[in-house]
């Protein structure tokens, strides 16, 4: 009886013990895998070499920079701002009055896309209706030009960002040979892994940048030339007055 009793307080005293030392154990084992996870981001941020340090660089610069001309974009790209209605309904009103002047001071006083092409319709009215739409066609190439030149900065990180990627790979497959050759034993294949896992990180990363970026440059890009055509036709609606005037003049 005496021993049984003495077995209990025994595995009692134990169990105590091992709860009292799962705290610190648990606490202890947090701080390692923190240690561990914050060397391994490190690990493939730097990967031994400067230079995949200067492609992870290059590759935030992109996403920041992608995200900056994403949002100028939608700012930039609206019907709102390329074809404003004040502008419409201030030429449609002064033509049908027959003041040409008030109409070329609205597109003046309402800077746009819209009002650009009318200004240069303006300008020619003088040699001729046909004269008049060679230029509203050319203006309008002039005014897509300037727009695209901005919306293709989308396409510039797009097409960045997996070459900085691809670039990553190649220094992780250096760096991967490299280690195989300077090490033996179990650190191979430590070496081998994590030049691998640098490698194909880069190459993720890069992928997830230039996927959105194409896609807006994508939408933005078809937006504009929708706009743009809609700006055209739209000029030429506008002055169809103008080629009745030149018709009952002659």
């Amino acid at each position: 009886m005496k021993k049984t009793v003495t077995m209990l307080l025994f595995l009692a005293c134990c169990m105590a013990f091992a709860q009292d030392a799962n705290p610190e154990a648990a606490e202890a084992a947090a701080e390692t895998v923190e240690q561990s996870s914050g060397s391994a981001l490190w690990n493939v941020l730097y990967g031994g070499s400067i230079v995949n340090l200067i492609i992870w660089l290059g590759l935030f610069a992109t996403s920041f920079t992608t995200i900056i001309f994403a949002v100028n974009a939608f700012f930039l790209v609206k019907e709102d701002k390329l074809m404003p209605n004040a502008v419409i309904t201030g030429v449609q009103d002064a033509l049908s009055k027959g003041d040409l002047d008030a109409a070329v001071n609205t597109c003046d006083s309402n800077p746009s896309t819209l009002s650009s092409i009318l200004r240069t319709a303006f300008n020619n009215i003088e040699d001729g209706y046909d004269v008049v739409q060679q230029a509203v066609s050319s203006a309008t190439d002039l005014e897509s030009e300037k727009l695209m030149q901005k919306v293709n900065r989308l396409n510039v990180c797009g097409q960045i960002a997996p070459m900085l990627g691809l670039m990553g790979t190649v220094t992780g497959m250096v760096s991967a040979f490299a280690g195989l050759a300077t090490t033996t034993g179990a650190a191979k294949s430590k070496v081998l892994a994590q030049s691998i896992s640098t490698a194909l990180w880069t190459t993720c990363v890069g992928l997830l940048i230039s996927v959105p970026a194409l896609l807006f440059y994508t939408y933005f890009k078809n937006n504009a030339t929708r706009l743009l055509l809609e700006s055209e036709a739209k000029v030429l609606d506008l002055i169809k007055v103008l080629r009745n005037v030149e018709v009952e003049s002659e």
